[in-house]
């Protein structure tokens, strides 16, 4: 990929640096790093990252063939408080970015892409105070382009590959990639997540099923906190769960949903 002719194919992502390494650590823990001496917005991605990280200190697993990688630097102006909901927010810029370059996805809450069911995508979002004000939030997000079978044994779990997407040049793809974040976050910082909370609700993969939330999913020995029927998401982002006890709303912290089986 060619930092220069993405920056030249984007719009709305006109006037955020962008910047294309070999092969990093963490596209998010990079940037993380440099927060303090960002002039502006930063993209930078990475051809093979060896130690990308998901959500509850989850290893994200990816190479330079098959996916891209890659975090985008943003300054909000507000506290942490204001980014509730901004995992979610992502989510749907990705959604309808790669549903108009022909791939329809759905959205597991709080920061999955799904295609048929499997993870295509994950967003993990991390932040940093602003010398003189304001919060760094670093999104990193890892796209599955091609998953091929020793990848996925490698994962121990189905995962989504997007072979159509494979096919495009990956400049125009990011550039595309780029374009939808930066109107999501420029609406988000004006707006929060009301503004995207019908959209995520269209795309909401488990609508209506019965789903559990797990604490210590990632151990062997989990622990369900809630089970009922998944109702979409609030203005806040919070999960809506129709319980036998009534609605009840779930934030997200380090919990995790599952289809009830």
């Amino acid at each position: 990929m060619n930092a220069a002719s993405i920056a030249a194919l984007a719009r709305a992502g006109a006037g955020i640096t962008v910047e294309v390494v070999p092969e990093t650590g963490s596209t998010n823990a990079d940037l993380l790093a440099r927060a303090p001496a960002l002039a502006g917005p930063a993209l930078l991605i990475a051809e093979n990252q060896t130690a990308g990280r998901g959500r509850a200190g989850r290893s994200w697993l990816s190479s330079s063939e098959h996916s891209l990688t890659f975090s985008l630097a943003w300054k909000f102006d507000g506290g942490p408080q204001q980014l509730s909901g901004l995992p979610l927010a992502v989510g749907v810029a990705l959604g309808e970015a790669l549903g108009q370059l022909g791939v329809q996805v759905q959205l597991k809450w709080p920061n999955d892409v799904l295609k048929d069911g499997a993870k295509l995508a994950g967003i993990l979002i991390e932040t940093q105070a602003a010398p003189g004000g304001g919060i760094w939030a670093v999104i990193g997000i890892g796209l599955n382009l091609v998953m091929p079978d020793e990848m996925e044994a490698r994962l121990g779990r189905s995962a989504a590959g997007a072979p159509w997407l494979a096919r495009m040049e990956r400049d125009v793809l990011m550039a595309a990639l780029l374009d939808a974040l930066a109107e999501t976050l420029r609406l988000f910082a004006r707006q929060g997540f009301g503004a995207f909370c019908a959209r995520w609700n269209l795309r909401h993969a488990w609508q209506g099923e019965t789903v559990v939330i797990l604490d210590n999913a990632a151990s062997g020995n989990p622990v369900v906190l809630h089970e009922g029927l998944a109702a979409g998401v609030d203005d806040t982002g919070r999960l809506l769960l129709d319980t036998l006890d009534g609605r009840i709303t779930v934030l997200a912290g380090d919990v995790s949903l599952r289809v009830k089986t």
